[in-house]
């Protein structure tokens, strides 16, 4: 009893509220309130369809097993908000909880059922240090809770600080990316089946390059995962 008197209390003085909609969430509700989590996240169900457009984007470009996201990345939409939080704002527990929400979409299926291992894509020490924490972690850590895979957040390092890839083309972006990324503990993933996974997919470029220095370990094999998918 006492224990629920000192959870309302902090509940006034903190209140927790959907991040969609602005309405009290519900014990049981995290981040963003059922109706939002629902209506608001426009889900691809990519994990249903083989040939999908995130599967499709790396053909010809580097050998993927399967490819998913999450849900559609639109501008002004509330997945982009989210994202923006978890990137700019410090809100690490966003990422957990979307790279939970992709977690029961893959579980349902069994679509991660031969995958060994989840490496996030590493971002630069330097703008880790400044950020303070890896975002693409965050989602992989969320991945990792429901489906009970290990996070290898330090197979892959980074080890060219890339400019932007915001006002890039698609080439000029596949340059900006190339060598940027080294396999820091092969012995650790040699022989894997390894889930990359990245916050939104727009031309793949860095999660190509990432792959690509992954496969250079013998025996390893690619899938993709993300949150957002940018059209």
């Amino acid at each position: 009893m006492l224990q629920q008197i000192v959870k309302g209390l902090g509940h006034l003085v903190y209140p927790r509220l959907c991040m969609g909609c602005n309405k009290s969430l519900l014990d049981e509700e995290e981040i963003l309130c059922l109706t939002c989590n629902v209506y608001n996240i426009p889900r691809t169900a990519y994990h249903h369809i083989a040939e999908n457009e995130t599967a499709m984007r790396f053909v010809g470009r580097v050998p993927v097993q399967k490819g998913t996201s999450f849900a559609y990345f639109t501008n002004e939409g509330l997945l982009q908000h989210l994202l923006h939080e978890l990137k700019y704002n410090e809100r690490e527990d966003i990422g957990v909880y979307l790279g939970k929400q992709l977690g029961y979409d893959l579980k349902q299926t069994g679509w991660a059922s031969s995958i060994d291992a989840i490496v996030p894509v590493p971002l630069h020490p330097e703008k880790q240090k400044l950020r303070g924490y890896n975002q693409s972690r965050n989602i992989a850590e969320g991945i990792s809770e429901v489906l009970g895979l290990p996070v290898l957040a330090g197979a892959v390092e980074r080890v060219r600080n890339t400019e932007s890839q915001t006002q890039k083309s698609r080439e000029e972006r596949i340059e900006n990316m190339k060598e940027a990324f080294a396999v820091k503990a092969p012995g650790q993933i040699a022989g894997k089946h390894l889930l990359v996974t990245d916050d939104v997919l727009t031309t793949g470029a860095t999660i190509e390059a990432c792959a690509l220095a992954l496969l250079t370990v013998p025996g390893v094999t690619i899938s993709v995962a993300t949150i957002g998918v940018a059209s």
